[in-house]
């Protein structure tokens, strides 16, 4: 029996952090050069284990990647992407910074940008929409 190819397998999901400071700035991370979409800027996480709940996934993958505790917030609209090798549920979540002092463990870079930077940087495909949601939020009260 034929197997799907990858990008039609089971999705795989993926939580991130839309991190906001009390100056209205958002936390953006650099992805490592030579590692998938190396390179790009993008809101950080990773994937959710089995079992393990999208909110408990955030927690654990922001201590890992930043080295902070979290409280995680509201969702925002979640984005199905396919990549080649795989497709993507990404589960973003508004969170804020409650304990810990920020490190760039895993990303060569961190950066606090206003949504009007947001275009100043080139991001990973699958975090534009969730840039274009921040935006359109920000702008109602603008």
């Amino acid at each position: 029996m034929p197997t799907a190819p990858a990008s039609l397998s089971a999705m795989i999901d993926v939580v991130c952090g839309v991190i906001e400071d009390s100056e209205g700035r958002f936390l953006a991370c650099l992805r490592p050069t030579g590692k998938h979409l190396g390179g790009l800027w993008e809101f950080p996480g990773g994937k959710v284990d089995p079992g393990e709940s999208p909110e408990s996934a955030l927690v654990r993958e922001l201590r890992e990647e930043l080295a902070v505790e979290v409280e995680v917030g509201h969702p925002l609209e979640p984005v199905i992407w396919h990549y080649e090798e795989r497709t993507i549920r990404l589960l973003p979540f508004r969170c804020v910074i409650v304990s810990g002092e920020l490190r760039a463990i895993e990303h060569e870079q961190l950066c606090w940008c206003l949504p009007e930077d947001f275009k100043n940087l080139p991001w990973a495909d699958a975090d534009v929409p969730i840039l274009r949601e921040i935006w359109k939020s920000v702008r109602r009260w603008i």
